[in-house]
Protein backbone atom coordinates (compact mmCIF):
# COMPACT_ATOMS: atom_id res chain seq x y z
CA UNK A 1 0.00 0.00 0.00
CA UNK A 2 1.29 3.45 -0.91
CA UNK A 3 1.37 5.85 2.00
CA UNK A 4 -0.19 9.27 1.57
CA UNK A 5 2.31 12.07 1.10
CA UNK A 6 1.22 14.23 4.01
CA UNK A 7 3.02 17.46 4.83
CA UNK A 8 4.54 16.30 8.09
CA UNK A 9 6.65 13.26 7.37
CA UNK A 10 8.01 11.05 10.10
CA UNK A 11 11.69 10.83 9.20
CA UNK A 12 11.99 7.57 11.10
CA UNK A 13 9.29 5.90 9.02
CA UNK A 14 11.06 5.24 5.76
CA UNK A 15 12.13 1.65 5.38
CA UNK A 16 9.75 -1.07 6.52
CA UNK A 17 10.45 -4.68 5.69
CA UNK A 18 9.23 -4.40 2.10
CA UNK A 19 11.54 -6.12 -0.34
CA UNK A 20 10.50 -3.98 -3.33
CA UNK A 21 9.24 -7.03 -5.20
CA UNK A 22 5.86 -5.48 -5.96
CA UNK A 23 5.57 -2.54 -8.31
CA UNK A 24 3.33 0.17 -6.89
CA UNK A 25 1.06 2.42 -8.98
CA UNK A 26 2.93 5.38 -10.39
CA UNK A 27 1.83 8.88 -9.40
CA UNK A 28 1.34 11.63 -11.96
CA UNK A 29 2.03 15.23 -10.94
CA UNK A 30 0.37 17.99 -12.94
CA UNK A 31 2.54 20.67 -14.50
CA UNK A 32 0.48 23.55 -13.18
CA UNK A 33 2.21 26.90 -12.80
CA UNK A 34 0.84 28.85 -9.87
CA UNK A 35 2.15 31.29 -7.32
CA UNK A 36 4.20 29.77 -4.50
CA UNK A 37 5.21 32.69 -2.26
CA UNK A 38 7.99 32.48 0.29
CA UNK A 39 7.17 30.58 3.46
CA UNK A 40 8.58 33.51 5.44
CA UNK A 41 6.49 36.51 6.37
CA UNK A 42 9.22 38.99 5.53
CA UNK A 43 11.14 37.68 2.54
CA UNK A 44 14.63 39.08 2.06
CA UNK A 45 14.53 41.92 -0.45
CA UNK A 46 17.15 43.74 -2.51
CA UNK A 47 15.50 47.05 -1.67
CA UNK A 48 13.64 48.17 1.43
CA UNK A 49 10.81 50.63 1.19
CA UNK A 50 9.65 52.35 4.35
CA UNK A 51 6.36 54.12 4.96
CA UNK A 52 6.29 56.83 7.63
CA UNK A 53 2.97 56.16 9.37
CA UNK A 54 2.86 59.68 10.79
CA UNK A 55 3.21 61.28 7.36
CA UNK A 56 1.00 58.80 5.49
CA UNK A 57 -2.49 60.17 4.86
CA UNK A 58 -3.71 56.85 3.41
CA UNK A 59 -4.63 58.41 0.08
CA UNK A 60 -3.84 55.24 -1.88
CA UNK A 61 -1.57 56.98 -4.39
CA UNK A 62 1.21 54.42 -3.84
CA UNK A 63 -1.20 51.53 -4.45
CA UNK A 64 -2.39 53.03 -7.72
CA UNK A 65 1.12 54.05 -8.85
CA UNK A 66 3.10 50.85 -8.27
CA UNK A 67 2.54 48.11 -10.86
CA UNK A 68 4.60 45.51 -9.00
CA UNK A 69 2.22 44.98 -6.08
CA UNK A 70 4.53 46.43 -3.43
CA UNK A 71 1.79 48.45 -1.77
CA UNK A 72 -1.37 46.66 -0.69
CA UNK A 73 -4.53 48.03 0.84
CA UNK A 74 -6.31 45.33 2.79
CA UNK A 75 -9.93 44.85 1.84
CA UNK A 76 -12.28 46.28 4.43
CA UNK A 77 -9.53 48.33 6.08
CA UNK A 78 -8.47 51.92 5.65
CA UNK A 79 -4.93 51.07 6.75
CA UNK A 80 -2.29 49.76 4.38
CA UNK A 81 -0.33 46.55 4.90
CA UNK A 82 3.44 46.84 5.29
CA UNK A 83 5.11 47.27 1.89
CA UNK A 84 6.12 44.02 0.19
CA UNK A 85 9.69 45.16 -0.36
CA UNK A 86 10.82 41.98 -2.14
CA UNK A 87 8.60 42.93 -5.10
CA UNK A 88 10.16 46.38 -5.43
CA UNK A 89 12.18 47.21 -8.55
CA UNK A 90 14.23 49.73 -6.66
CA UNK A 91 15.77 52.83 -8.17
CA UNK A 92 15.07 51.62 -11.72
CA UNK A 93 11.61 53.13 -11.29
CA UNK A 94 13.03 56.62 -10.74
CA UNK A 95 13.06 57.24 -14.48
CA UNK A 96 9.42 56.21 -14.91
CA UNK A 97 6.00 57.48 -13.95
CA UNK A 98 5.64 54.47 -11.63
CA UNK A 99 8.05 55.67 -8.95
CA UNK A 100 5.89 55.60 -5.84
CA UNK A 101 8.38 57.52 -3.68
CA UNK A 102 8.17 60.59 -5.93
CA UNK A 103 4.41 60.31 -6.35
CA UNK A 104 3.63 60.25 -2.64
CA UNK A 105 2.00 63.66 -1.98
CA UNK A 106 3.21 63.83 1.63
CA UNK A 107 6.72 62.39 1.24
CA UNK A 108 5.89 59.40 3.43
CA UNK A 109 7.94 56.84 1.45
CA UNK A 110 11.67 56.18 1.59
CA UNK A 111 13.70 53.68 -0.48
CA UNK A 112 17.13 52.20 0.34
CA UNK A 113 19.19 49.25 -0.84
CA UNK A 114 19.14 46.43 1.69
CA UNK A 115 22.58 46.27 3.42
CA UNK A 116 22.17 42.48 3.60
CA UNK A 117 22.89 42.30 -0.13
CA UNK A 118 26.54 43.01 0.61
CA UNK A 119 26.97 39.88 2.73
CA UNK A 120 24.42 37.43 1.33
CA UNK A 121 25.53 34.66 -1.01
CA UNK A 122 29.03 34.18 -2.40
CA UNK A 123 30.99 35.00 -5.54
CA UNK A 124 29.34 32.33 -7.66
CA UNK A 125 25.87 32.63 -6.18
CA UNK A 126 25.55 36.37 -5.81
CA UNK A 127 22.73 37.89 -3.78
CA UNK A 128 21.07 39.03 -7.01
CA UNK A 129 21.15 35.50 -8.43
CA UNK A 130 19.70 34.00 -5.26
CA UNK A 131 16.84 36.49 -5.10
CA UNK A 132 16.15 36.13 -8.84
CA UNK A 133 15.92 32.35 -8.42
CA UNK A 134 13.49 32.83 -5.54
CA UNK A 135 11.36 35.10 -7.70
CA UNK A 136 11.25 32.60 -10.58
CA UNK A 137 10.41 29.80 -8.14
CA UNK A 138 7.54 31.90 -6.80
CA UNK A 139 6.03 32.99 -10.10
CA UNK A 140 7.16 30.44 -12.70
CA UNK A 141 8.18 33.26 -15.00
CA UNK A 142 11.47 34.75 -16.12
CA UNK A 143 12.18 38.16 -14.72
CA UNK A 144 10.83 41.11 -16.73
CA UNK A 145 13.19 43.30 -18.76
CA UNK A 146 12.84 46.17 -16.29
CA UNK A 147 14.04 43.98 -13.42
CA UNK A 148 16.99 45.28 -11.45
CA UNK A 149 18.45 41.81 -10.77
CA UNK A 150 21.74 40.84 -12.40
CA UNK A 151 21.25 37.08 -12.61
CA UNK A 152 22.80 35.96 -15.91
CA UNK A 153 26.18 35.80 -14.18
CA UNK A 154 27.63 35.87 -10.69
CA UNK A 155 30.71 37.67 -9.38
CA UNK A 156 33.28 34.87 -9.52
CA UNK A 157 35.31 36.41 -12.34
CA UNK A 158 35.73 33.02 -14.01
CA UNK A 159 33.91 30.08 -15.55
CA UNK A 160 30.51 30.83 -17.03
CA UNK A 161 30.70 34.31 -15.49
CA UNK A 162 33.32 35.26 -18.12
CA UNK A 163 31.39 33.77 -21.04
CA UNK A 164 28.63 35.55 -22.92
CA UNK A 165 26.17 34.41 -25.59
CA UNK A 166 26.39 36.47 -28.78
CA UNK A 167 22.95 37.25 -30.17
CA UNK A 168 22.35 38.50 -33.73
CA UNK A 169 21.24 42.09 -34.25
CA UNK A 170 18.04 40.93 -35.94
CA UNK A 171 16.46 37.90 -34.24
CA UNK A 172 14.83 35.31 -36.48
CA UNK A 173 11.05 35.22 -36.56
CA UNK A 174 10.43 31.98 -34.70
CA UNK A 175 7.53 31.28 -32.37
CA UNK A 176 8.54 29.85 -29.00
CA UNK A 177 5.92 27.11 -29.43
CA UNK A 178 7.90 25.79 -32.41
CA UNK A 179 11.05 25.27 -30.36
CA UNK A 180 11.91 21.78 -29.09
CA UNK A 181 14.13 21.52 -26.01
CA UNK A 182 13.61 17.79 -25.39
CA UNK A 183 16.56 15.43 -25.05
CA UNK A 184 16.96 11.73 -25.90
CA UNK A 185 19.05 9.78 -23.39
CA UNK A 186 19.74 6.58 -25.35
CA UNK A 187 21.61 6.82 -28.64
CA UNK A 188 23.28 3.40 -28.66
CA UNK A 189 20.53 1.54 -30.57
CA UNK A 190 21.01 -1.39 -28.21
CA UNK A 191 17.37 -2.35 -27.79
CA UNK A 192 16.98 -0.58 -24.47
CA UNK A 193 14.26 2.08 -24.06
CA UNK A 194 14.51 5.29 -26.09
CA UNK A 195 14.00 7.60 -23.15
CA UNK A 196 13.23 11.23 -23.95
CA UNK A 197 12.93 14.01 -21.36
CA UNK A 198 11.04 17.25 -22.00
CA UNK A 199 13.87 19.53 -20.89
CA UNK A 200 17.66 19.22 -21.29
CA UNK A 201 18.33 18.80 -17.59
CA UNK A 202 17.56 16.53 -14.67
CA UNK A 203 18.07 16.68 -10.91
CA UNK A 204 21.39 15.61 -9.45
CA UNK A 205 22.08 13.04 -6.78
CA UNK A 206 21.36 14.29 -3.26
CA UNK A 207 21.06 11.49 -0.78
CA UNK A 208 18.72 11.11 2.15
CA UNK A 209 21.23 12.10 4.78
CA UNK A 210 22.59 15.06 2.88
CA UNK A 211 19.06 16.49 2.43
CA UNK A 212 15.71 15.73 4.04
CA UNK A 213 13.27 13.25 2.56
CA UNK A 214 10.82 16.13 2.07
CA UNK A 215 13.37 17.82 -0.18
CA UNK A 216 13.98 14.56 -2.04
CA UNK A 217 10.26 14.12 -2.63
CA UNK A 218 9.79 17.70 -3.81
CA UNK A 219 12.61 17.20 -6.31
CA UNK A 220 11.24 13.99 -7.81
CA UNK A 221 7.63 15.23 -7.89
CA UNK A 222 8.76 18.27 -9.89
CA UNK A 223 10.77 15.98 -12.16
CA UNK A 224 7.66 13.85 -12.70
CA UNK A 225 5.64 16.92 -13.67
CA UNK A 226 8.26 17.91 -16.23
CA UNK A 227 8.91 14.39 -17.53
CA UNK A 228 12.52 14.36 -16.46
CA UNK A 229 14.47 12.69 -13.63
CA UNK A 230 15.77 13.11 -10.12
CA UNK A 231 18.58 11.08 -8.57
CA UNK A 232 18.54 9.30 -5.22
CA UNK A 233 22.21 9.99 -4.50
CA UNK A 234 24.22 7.37 -2.64
CA UNK A 235 22.13 7.18 0.52
CA UNK A 236 19.76 4.39 -0.48
CA UNK A 237 16.28 4.34 -1.98
CA UNK A 238 13.39 5.52 0.19
CA UNK A 239 10.14 3.59 -0.01
CA UNK A 240 8.33 6.91 -0.40
CA UNK A 241 10.06 7.33 -3.76
CA UNK A 242 8.42 4.20 -5.15
CA UNK A 243 5.36 5.97 -6.65
CA UNK A 244 7.87 7.94 -8.75
CA UNK A 245 10.10 5.05 -9.87
CA UNK A 246 9.65 5.98 -13.52
CA UNK A 247 11.33 9.33 -12.91
CA UNK A 248 14.11 8.21 -10.58
CA UNK A 249 17.80 7.53 -11.12
CA UNK A 250 19.36 5.36 -8.45
CA UNK A 251 23.02 5.79 -7.72
CA UNK A 252 25.64 3.14 -7.14
CA UNK A 253 28.52 4.90 -5.42
CA UNK A 254 31.73 3.75 -3.80
CA UNK A 255 30.21 3.38 -0.31
CA UNK A 256 27.44 1.11 -1.70
CA UNK A 257 25.11 2.53 0.95
CA UNK A 258 21.65 1.04 0.56
CA UNK A 259 22.51 -0.51 -2.82
CA UNK A 260 20.29 -3.52 -3.46
CA UNK A 261 19.37 -5.35 -6.62
CA UNK A 262 15.67 -4.91 -5.78
CA UNK A 263 15.96 -1.13 -6.02
CA UNK A 264 18.13 -1.28 -9.13
CA UNK A 265 15.35 -3.23 -10.82
CA UNK A 266 12.80 -0.48 -10.18
CA UNK A 267 14.31 2.45 -12.08
CA UNK A 268 14.89 3.36 -15.74
CA UNK A 269 18.41 4.76 -15.16
CA UNK A 270 21.23 3.59 -12.91
CA UNK A 271 24.18 5.88 -12.28
CA UNK A 272 27.66 4.80 -11.25
CA UNK A 273 29.30 7.60 -9.28
CA UNK A 274 33.05 7.17 -9.49
CA UNK A 275 33.90 10.69 -8.30
CA UNK A 276 32.36 14.08 -7.58
CA UNK A 277 33.77 17.24 -9.08
CA UNK A 278 33.67 19.17 -5.81
CA UNK A 279 35.85 16.63 -4.03
CA UNK A 280 37.64 14.28 -6.45
CA UNK A 281 40.00 11.84 -4.85
CA UNK A 282 38.48 12.45 -1.41
CA UNK A 283 35.30 10.41 -1.45
CA UNK A 284 32.23 11.34 0.58
CA UNK A 285 31.83 12.11 4.28
CA UNK A 286 28.55 12.24 6.17
CA UNK A 287 29.03 13.57 9.70
CA UNK A 288 27.73 11.54 12.59
CA UNK A 289 25.24 14.27 13.54
CA UNK A 290 23.37 13.66 10.27
CA UNK A 291 23.45 9.88 10.66
CA UNK A 292 20.12 9.65 12.48
CA UNK A 293 18.34 6.35 13.17
CA UNK A 294 16.43 6.73 9.90
CA UNK A 295 19.57 7.46 7.88
CA UNK A 296 21.46 4.61 9.55
CA UNK A 297 18.64 2.18 8.80
CA UNK A 298 18.52 3.26 5.18
CA UNK A 299 22.29 2.96 4.77
CA UNK A 300 22.54 -0.22 6.83
CA UNK A 301 25.00 1.50 9.16
CA UNK A 302 25.35 2.36 12.85
CA UNK A 303 23.51 5.44 14.12
CA UNK A 304 25.65 8.48 15.02
CA UNK A 305 28.82 7.16 13.36
CA UNK A 306 30.39 9.25 10.56
CA UNK A 307 30.02 7.53 7.19
CA UNK A 308 32.70 7.60 4.51
CA UNK A 309 32.49 6.78 0.83
CA UNK A 310 35.95 5.63 -0.22
CA UNK A 311 37.74 6.73 -3.33
CA UNK A 312 37.71 4.88 -5.67
CA UNK A 313 35.64 1.72 -6.10
CA UNK A 314 38.07 -0.85 -4.81
CA UNK A 315 36.86 -3.21 -7.51
CA UNK A 316 37.48 -0.80 -10.40
CA UNK A 317 40.97 0.12 -11.56
CA UNK A 318 40.53 -0.11 -15.33
CA UNK A 319 37.99 0.30 -18.11
CA UNK A 320 37.64 -3.49 -18.13
CA UNK A 321 36.61 -3.39 -14.46
CA UNK A 322 34.19 -0.60 -15.29
CA UNK A 323 32.69 -2.76 -18.04
CA UNK A 324 32.06 -5.54 -15.51
CA UNK A 325 30.11 -3.08 -13.36
CA UNK A 326 27.98 -2.00 -16.31
CA UNK A 327 27.38 -5.60 -17.39
CA UNK A 328 26.22 -6.40 -13.84
CA UNK A 329 23.59 -3.64 -13.89
CA UNK A 330 22.47 -4.51 -17.41
CA UNK A 331 21.94 -8.10 -16.28
CA UNK A 332 20.04 -7.12 -13.13
CA UNK A 333 17.83 -4.62 -14.97
CA UNK A 334 17.49 -5.36 -18.71
CA UNK A 335 15.59 -2.10 -19.34
CA UNK A 336 17.89 0.31 -17.49
CA UNK A 337 20.12 2.90 -19.12
CA UNK A 338 23.55 3.34 -17.56
CA UNK A 339 25.01 6.68 -16.56
CA UNK A 340 28.66 7.05 -15.56
CA UNK A 341 29.46 10.03 -13.33
CA UNK A 342 33.09 11.07 -13.16
CA UNK A 343 34.98 14.16 -12.06
CA UNK A 344 37.16 16.15 -14.43
CA UNK A 345 40.86 15.24 -14.19
CA UNK A 346 43.17 16.33 -16.98
CA UNK A 347 42.55 13.05 -18.83
CA UNK A 348 38.76 13.24 -18.51
CA UNK A 349 38.48 12.87 -22.29
CA UNK A 350 40.20 9.47 -22.14
CA UNK A 351 37.97 8.43 -19.24
CA UNK A 352 34.88 9.44 -21.23
CA UNK A 353 35.75 7.52 -24.36
CA UNK A 354 36.72 4.49 -22.27
CA UNK A 355 33.35 4.63 -20.53
CA UNK A 356 31.61 4.72 -23.91
CA UNK A 357 33.40 1.58 -25.04
CA UNK A 358 32.52 -0.04 -21.71
CA UNK A 359 28.85 0.33 -22.66
CA UNK A 360 27.52 3.40 -20.87
CA UNK A 361 24.65 5.41 -22.35
CA UNK A 362 25.29 8.68 -20.49
CA UNK A 363 28.66 10.18 -19.66
CA UNK A 364 28.14 12.58 -16.77
CA UNK A 365 31.14 14.83 -16.14
CA UNK A 366 31.10 16.81 -12.89
CA UNK A 367 33.27 19.90 -12.70
CA UNK A 368 34.96 21.62 -9.80
CA UNK A 369 32.37 24.30 -9.03
CA UNK A 370 29.60 21.96 -7.92
CA UNK A 371 28.74 20.49 -4.57
CA UNK A 372 26.89 21.91 -1.61
CA UNK A 373 28.40 23.38 1.52
CA UNK A 374 29.26 19.83 2.57
CA UNK A 375 32.20 19.72 0.16
CA UNK A 376 35.54 20.65 1.79
CA UNK A 377 36.66 24.19 0.98
CA UNK A 378 40.18 22.96 0.22
CA UNK A 379 38.81 20.79 -2.59
CA UNK A 380 36.22 23.01 -4.23
CA UNK A 381 37.65 24.97 -7.16
CA UNK A 382 41.15 23.67 -6.42
CA UNK A 383 41.30 20.09 -7.72
CA UNK A 384 38.91 19.23 -10.54
CA UNK A 385 38.95 20.96 -13.91
CA UNK A 386 36.25 23.65 -14.25
CA UNK A 387 33.32 22.30 -16.22
CA UNK A 388 33.61 25.00 -18.91
CA UNK A 389 37.05 23.61 -19.80
CA UNK A 390 36.07 19.96 -19.50
CA UNK A 391 33.00 20.04 -21.76
CA UNK A 392 34.73 21.03 -25.03
CA UNK A 393 37.67 18.75 -24.20
CA UNK A 394 35.40 15.70 -23.93
CA UNK A 395 33.08 16.76 -26.77
CA UNK A 396 35.95 17.22 -29.22
CA UNK A 397 37.65 13.97 -28.26
CA UNK A 398 34.47 11.94 -28.63
CA UNK A 399 33.89 13.60 -32.00
CA UNK A 400 37.44 12.76 -33.12
CA UNK A 401 36.83 9.15 -32.09
CA UNK A 402 33.68 9.07 -34.21
CA UNK A 403 31.37 8.17 -31.33
CA UNK A 404 29.99 11.57 -30.31
CA UNK A 405 26.47 10.88 -31.61
CA UNK A 406 26.34 7.44 -30.00
CA UNK A 407 26.54 8.69 -26.42
CA UNK A 408 24.91 11.46 -24.38
CA UNK A 409 27.24 13.95 -22.68
CA UNK A 410 25.80 15.49 -19.53
CA UNK A 411 27.60 18.21 -17.57
CA UNK A 412 27.27 19.43 -13.99
CA UNK A 413 29.24 21.41 -11.47
CA UNK A 414 28.05 24.99 -11.14
CA UNK A 415 24.94 25.16 -13.37
CA UNK A 416 22.91 27.97 -11.80
CA UNK A 417 20.37 29.16 -14.39
CA UNK A 418 19.18 28.76 -17.97
CA UNK A 419 22.02 30.94 -19.28
CA UNK A 420 24.52 28.44 -17.85
CA UNK A 421 22.56 25.61 -19.47
CA UNK A 422 22.76 27.29 -22.87
CA UNK A 423 26.48 27.98 -22.45
CA UNK A 424 27.20 24.37 -21.44
CA UNK A 425 25.38 23.06 -24.50
CA UNK A 426 27.15 25.57 -26.76
CA UNK A 427 30.44 24.20 -25.44
CA UNK A 428 29.46 20.67 -26.46
CA UNK A 429 27.22 19.08 -23.82
CA UNK A 430 23.86 17.55 -24.71
CA UNK A 431 22.31 18.54 -21.41
CA UNK A 432 23.08 19.25 -17.78
CA UNK A 433 22.44 18.05 -14.24
CA UNK A 434 21.37 20.60 -11.64
CA UNK A 435 21.56 20.45 -7.87
CA UNK A 436 22.12 23.61 -5.87
CA UNK A 437 19.60 25.57 -7.94
CA UNK A 438 16.80 23.28 -6.77
CA UNK A 439 17.74 23.95 -3.16
CA UNK A 440 17.90 27.70 -3.78
CA UNK A 441 14.37 27.46 -5.20
CA UNK A 442 13.34 26.21 -1.77
CA UNK A 443 14.70 29.43 -0.22
CA UNK A 444 18.24 28.20 0.50
CA UNK A 445 20.45 31.08 1.68
CA UNK A 446 23.78 29.54 0.58
CA UNK A 447 25.09 29.67 4.14
CA UNK A 448 27.29 26.59 3.49
CA UNK A 449 26.20 24.73 6.60
CA UNK A 450 24.79 21.75 4.70
CA UNK A 451 27.15 19.25 6.31
CA UNK A 452 25.91 19.90 9.85
CA UNK A 453 22.99 17.91 11.25
CA UNK A 454 21.21 20.99 12.57
CA UNK A 455 23.10 23.53 10.51
CA UNK A 456 20.49 24.21 7.80
CA UNK A 457 18.32 26.97 9.25
CA UNK A 458 15.72 26.56 6.53
CA UNK A 459 15.13 22.83 6.85
CA UNK A 460 16.37 21.82 3.40
CA UNK A 461 19.70 20.02 3.86
CA UNK A 462 18.94 18.40 7.18
CA UNK A 463 17.86 15.11 8.72
CA UNK A 464 16.51 16.78 11.85
CA UNK A 465 12.72 16.21 11.94
CA UNK A 466 11.92 19.55 13.54
CA UNK A 467 13.91 21.53 10.97
CA UNK A 468 12.69 19.43 8.03
CA UNK A 469 9.06 20.11 8.98
CA UNK A 470 9.51 23.73 7.85
CA UNK A 471 9.16 22.58 4.23
CA UNK A 472 5.96 20.97 2.95
CA UNK A 473 5.99 18.61 -0.02
CA UNK A 474 3.34 20.54 -1.94
CA UNK A 475 5.07 23.90 -1.53
CA UNK A 476 8.51 22.51 -2.37
CA UNK A 477 7.17 20.69 -5.43
CA UNK A 478 5.47 23.82 -6.72
CA UNK A 479 8.57 25.98 -6.25
CA UNK A 480 10.73 23.63 -8.31
CA UNK A 481 8.01 23.18 -10.95
CA UNK A 482 7.85 26.96 -11.26
CA UNK A 483 11.62 27.29 -11.54
CA UNK A 484 11.69 24.66 -14.29
CA UNK A 485 8.99 26.57 -16.18
CA UNK A 486 10.94 29.84 -15.97
CA UNK A 487 14.08 28.06 -17.19
CA UNK A 488 12.25 26.39 -20.07
CA UNK A 489 10.82 29.77 -21.08
CA UNK A 490 14.22 31.46 -20.85
CA UNK A 491 15.99 28.69 -22.76
CA UNK A 492 13.43 28.85 -25.55
CA UNK A 493 13.89 32.62 -25.69
CA UNK A 494 17.64 32.14 -26.14
CA UNK A 495 17.08 29.66 -28.97
CA UNK A 496 14.52 31.95 -30.57
CA UNK A 497 16.89 34.91 -30.50
CA UNK A 498 19.62 32.73 -32.02
CA UNK A 499 17.29 31.52 -34.78
CA UNK A 500 17.38 27.85 -33.67
CA UNK A 501 14.39 25.53 -33.46
CA UNK A 502 15.86 22.67 -31.42
CA UNK A 503 18.25 22.33 -28.53
CA UNK A 504 20.23 19.86 -30.64
CA UNK A 505 21.21 22.69 -32.99
CA UNK A 506 22.87 24.52 -30.09
CA UNK A 507 25.31 21.72 -29.23
CA UNK A 508 28.93 22.59 -29.94
CA UNK A 509 28.14 26.08 -31.26
CA UNK A 510 31.14 27.77 -29.67
CA UNK A 511 30.87 30.39 -32.41
CA UNK A 512 27.87 31.73 -30.51
CA UNK A 513 29.96 32.40 -27.41
CA UNK A 514 32.53 35.00 -26.52
CA UNK A 515 34.99 34.86 -23.63
CA UNK A 516 35.57 38.28 -22.12
CA UNK A 517 39.28 37.67 -21.47
CA UNK A 518 39.94 36.56 -25.05
CA UNK A 519 37.97 39.44 -26.55
CA UNK A 520 40.02 41.93 -24.50
CA UNK A 521 43.27 40.44 -25.80
CA UNK A 522 42.03 40.63 -29.39
CA UNK A 523 41.00 44.23 -28.99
Amino acid sequence: MVRSLENKIDLEEILPGNTFKTRVPQVEVERNIKSAPSRYRNEIAKYLIYRDEEKCIMCGTCVRTCTKGVHVQKKGYKLFASPLSYKCNGFVCEKTEKFCVAKCPNGALRLIKNPMMEVMGDYRWSSDMILATWRMAETGEILPEDSDFVYETGDSGGGFDRIRIVFPDKPAKIDSDEIDISLELNRRNDGRPKIKIDVPWYGGGMSFGSISNVTQLAKVRAATAWNTYSCSGEGGYMERLRPYDDHMITQVATGLFGVREETIQRVPIVEFKYAQGAKPGLGGHLLGTKNTPAVAKMREAVQGIPLFSPFPFHSVYSIEDHMKHIDWIKHVNPRALISTKVSTPTDVDMVAVGSYYAGTHIIHIDGGYGGTGAAPDIAKKNIAMPIDYAIPKVHNFLSAEGVRDAVVLIASGGIRNYFDIAKAICLGADGVVIGTAELVALCCLRCSRCESGKGCPRGIATTNPELASQVTIEWGTQRIINLYNAWATGLKDILRLLGLKTIKELRGRTDLLIHLDISKKQN
